[in-house]
């Protein structure tokens, strides 16, 4: 069991082979809650269903975790400057942590494809940005040559200790699990996660701090608009409500194969619907408000246990990677059906239907 108290890259400053580093840079990742769902497990018929949130990380999205460590080292490495290409999150968690080593922060955005509070977070944290005709692969692809040239340090998901960093997630799940779930569900976009996640679990287990070096089966989910793994093929034009996963050749795609065929898992996809559904059931039954993507997880996890895929029994985490307040515009759109009403307490009465 690690210390709760000490922070992300210290607590398994062992694990992520840094011994002799310094981490001076850190907003408080990582220590996010696992959520025992039991409302929505029992509409699910699901006992032990658990929601990891991520949302409660300094930017809003699991995204922290790796870039906290990607930046320590760019710093460490000399850097000039930092490049990331974003639908988003990244480039809200980009900004903010290159903000705090105090390093320029360039943001090649794909055009019209970016949720305003995530722009919003970038914009405030000084980013550098530029908005390219054309989708998040075309945006990842001039980032690569930056890259390549030397003129920043790339901190998308193609940097390995962003991957090494996500792997806290997983981690900090069978700490609070006190041993590995039978499944954990997550949804996939660029696939670094569910690559993540998987590494994880497998290092924790060969490290000797998984209770009976279980793994478990890693079930994950891609929007219809966007499933280039599901169809096997890159998606040319990806879209889909889930701003997040709107991404047509993943960069860790054989990552994510790998974390499904080795853990005995699954990549499936759900629609908009469905997405949009578990969003607000999620919200309605638990509390907790996630981004439209992070829905995806939950959406795919109430299909499989509808079609008894799932057991009752087993002990399922679904990942929220994001706060749904990085990507409001859906829920937003509903404030259109309010009309006022005189303010006198019978009329507020009626509305109310007391």
């Amino acid at each position: 069991m690690t210390d709760q108290a000490a922070p992300l890259l210290e607590r398994f400053r062992d694990l992520l082979g840094g011994e002799d580093e310094d981490f001076p840079i850190s907003l408080g990742e990582g220590g996010t809650p696992l959520v025992h769902a039991r409302r929505l497990g029992a509409e699910l018929g699901l006992e032990r269903l658990h929601l990891k949130f991520e949302g409660t990380n300094p930017t809003g999205s699991f995204k922290d975790r790796g870039m906290v460590l990607a930046v320590n080292r760019a710093v460490t490495a000399g850097a000039r400057a930092v490049v990331c290409a974003s639908t988003g999150n990244t480039s809200a968690s980009a900004s903010a942590y290159a903000a705090a080593a105090g390093l320029p922060c360039h943001v090649i955005l794909p055009a019209g494809k970016v949720a305003r509070g995530k722009l919003a977070q970038a914009l405030a944290a000084g980013a550098r940005l530029v908005m390219v005709d054309g989708n998040f692969d075309a945006a990842l692809d001039a980032v690569r040559r930056l890259g390549e040239e030397g003129a920043a340090v790339v901190v998308n998901s193609i940097n390995p200790d962003r991957l090494a960093g996500q792997q806290t997630a997983a981690w900090e799940v069978v700490d609070a699990l006190g041993r590995a779930p039978d499944a954990l569900a997550l949804p996939v976009g660029n696939a670094g996660n569910i690559t993540a996640y998987w590494r994880g679990f497998r290092h924790y287990a060969d490290a000797g701090r998984t209770p009976g070096a279980r793994l478990p089966r890693m079930l994950g989910f891609q929007a219809e608009g966007a499933a280039p793994i599901v169809r096997g093929t890159p998606v040319e034009a990806p879209e889909t409500v889930a701003t997040a996963i709107r991404i047509g050749n993943p960069a860790s795609w054989a990552g994510a194969v790998a974390a499904r065929d080795e853990s005995g898992g699954l990549i499936e996809a759900v629609s908009d619907d469905e997405i949009l559904e578990a969003q607000s059931t999620i919200a309605r039954l638990e509390g907790i408000f996630c981004e439209p993507a992070s829905a995806a997880s939950v959406a795919g996890v109430r299909r499989l246990a509808a079609q008894g895929r799932i057991g009752a029994r087993e002990t399922v985490v679904c990942v929220l990677t994001g706060h749904g307040l990085k990507d409001p515009d859906i829920v937003q759109g509903e404030e259109g059906s309010l009309r006022p009403i005189p303010p006198d307490l019978a009329s507020v009465r009626d509305a109310m239907e007391l």
